[in-house]
């Protein structure tokens, strides 16, 4: 049996050529470490400084000239469809829905499937890294990159792992999660090339961190943009409860 579905939103269909910025954003995460806090909610729908995190990350795309989306859902599906329905009748989006977890690399091939662009923005919706989204994409054409990750540089950082790279800003290396004093942790901003990407013959189910980027780095052109704004990841109680402070003057 098929483990996905493709739904489309009719009231706005996406243009035919290659126009603007197309981004398929994860939004069917389950929120597990965030259940004390946020109960029956997918992750990316906890409220922060009461409005839903999703929100502050559509505003961000939107102002970096994003005006195509895919939105890649699974856990409580239904929520996120009746917020976009009610909250953005006019936006350009479509919604590819897993019936069972693909994980990040089974949900992300799904959606490319759909996608228009050649080169596709690709990020989770429970994280907000503001970067430079036209600085990225040139970059990342500049490079003929297969893949272009945005990464954040960090202090005393242990909670992600580490991103290492040559001269030329091409990933050399993955470090697993441990303390390290400072260095670049990916922030979970892509730029796919989709046809290089879904010719890998992957399967239905992966990580795109552990089976695309760490396996493949030696045969795939993977290049790193260092962007030093800001990040926050909510998917910890204690991050989540810094957004609180942090959004109420959030300019988006």
């Amino acid at each position: 049996m098929q483990a996905t579905q493709n739904i489309e939103h009719q009231s706005s269909p996406l243009a035919s050529g290659d126009g603007g910025c197309e981004a398929i954003i994860l939004a069917g995460g389950f929120g597990t470490r965030l259940r004390p806090v946020v109960a029956d909610l997918p992750k990316c729908m906890a409220p922060v400084a009461g409005k839903p995190f999703l929100h502050y990350v559509i505003k961000h795309l939107q102002k970096q000239g994003v005006d195509k989306f895919i939105f890649s859902l699974g856990y409580l599906s239904e929520t996120i469809e009746a917020f976009l329905s009610i909250n953005y009748p006019s936006l350009n989006y479509q919604l590819s829905i897993e019936t069972e977890p693909l994980d990040t690399g089974g949900a992300i091939q799904l959606a490319c499937k759909k996608a228009i662009a050649q080169n596709v923005l690709a990020l989770n919706g429970d994280t907000l890294f503001l970067v430079d989204v036209n600085t990225m994409m040139q970059f990342h054409e500049a490079n003929k990159a297969a893949c272009t990750l945005s990464l954040k540089p960090m202090q005393q950082l242990s909670r992600y792992g580490m991103v290492e790279m040559d001269n030329n800003n091409c990933i050399t290396s993955f470090k697993e999660k441990q303390f390290y004093q400072n260095g670049l942790i990916n922030g979970g901003v892509y730029i796919i090339n989709k046809e290089k990407f879904l010719s890998k013959a992957l399967p239905e189910k992966f990580s795109f961190e552990k089976d695309y980027l760490e396996k493949m780095q030696n045969e795939q052109h993977f290049f790193g943009l260092q962007q030093d704004a800001y990040f926050i990841d909510i998917g910890i109680p204690e991050d989540f409860e810094r957004a609180q402070i942090e959004f109420v003057n959030m300019q988006l």
